[in-house]
């Protein structure tokens, strides 16, 4: 069974409608996916009814903006109850964050002799929940500016480059609660990948087990051999699921197939039991599309 448990769709910065999404992995020989778009919960119900169509199991999830200790954090929530209202109230916050950050950042890129209009970010998110980042750079790629996402993000958009402006995110601790309360299971996304070592060290995600933190995310494209054996080793310390992603975006990212990565099967039996814990001792949630 080839289980694929992080990817995104045009709801949020990927660029296969959810339906094509559930298509394509099928055609990759998936048997089960998740769909976690930033912060929304908009491809849920295309990509639920695309996957009873075609018989793949599907995991409807988020990928939520958090911070800790003043750095940022993405945490996978899978199966909540997309109704629970402290969930609805903190998706809408964040999603309103990304929204007010634009005029600054295009600011910013004017300030540097770029040109951009906010109809030209528009015009590149299409039908996304929130316009991000990614659409920024998606704009200036449409504009000739940078040849990809990577050179937007190295040269504009992220944390130190001229057009970086921060944003909301929810407080990490509080959102495994808050996912919990829904009904879901929580996954911390790519622990280890990048810089985010240097804030979740090993003593943190123990801290985090002990709040609730059901997994982590041990295979992914951001972690090499080495740092995968150490993720995989602590989880088994912690009891702690691990798991394995593409972290697929369609065309928007490099280097990232559909299941290229992927979670053993009895890690995603883990995760679903957590899930249906959670869902039992708080009566919300909802249920996967199991193949």
């Amino acid at each position: 069974m080839r289980i694929d448990l992080h990817t995104h769709s045009d709801r949020s910065d990927g660029s296969d409608p959810p339906a094509q999404l559930v298509a394509n992995a099928a055609a990759a020989g998936l048997d089960v996916l998740a769909l976690t778009d930033h912060d929304t919960t908009a491809g849920w119900t295309e990509a639920t009814a695309a996957a009873q169509d075609t018989g793949l199991g599907l995991l409807p999830g988020l990928e939520i903006s958090t911070t800790h200790d003043g750095a940022g954090v993405h945490l996978l929530a899978y199966l909540p109850d997309p109704d629970h209202e402290p969930l609805r109230h903190e998706l809408q916050r964040i999603l309103d964050g990304r929204a007010s950050r634009l005029p600054s950042t295009l600011e910013r890129l004017r300030e540097v002799g770029i040109e951009i209009t906010a109809d030209d970010v528009r015009r590149a998110a299409g039908p996304a929940a929130a316009t991000g980042r990614p659409h920024v750079a998606d704009a200036l790629i449409d504009l000739g500016v940078v040849a990809n996402r990577d050179e937007a993000f190295e040269r504009f958009l992220s944390p130190g480059r001229p057009a970086y402006v921060d944003r909301y995110a929810a407080e990490l601790v509080a959102m495994l609660d808050i996912v919990s309360d829904a009904g879901g299971a929580t996954v911390i996304a790519h622990p280890w990948g990048r810089t985010a070592r240097e804030t979740l060290t090993s003593d943190v995600l123990t801290e985090l087990a002990h709040h609730g933190l059901d997994g982590i995310e041990a295979d992914h494209q951001d972690h090499d051999d080495a740092t995968r054996a150490e993720l995989h080793e602590l989880a088994d310390q912690l009891g702690l699921i691990a798991t394995g992603s593409s972290d697929y975006h369609g065309e928007g990212k490099m280097d990232c197939s559909l299941g290229c990565n992927t979670t053993a099967p009895e890690q995603l039996e883990r995760l679903l039991d957590a899930a249906a814990k959670a869902r039992t001792a708080t009566g919300r949630g909802i249920e996967p599309v199991l193949p």
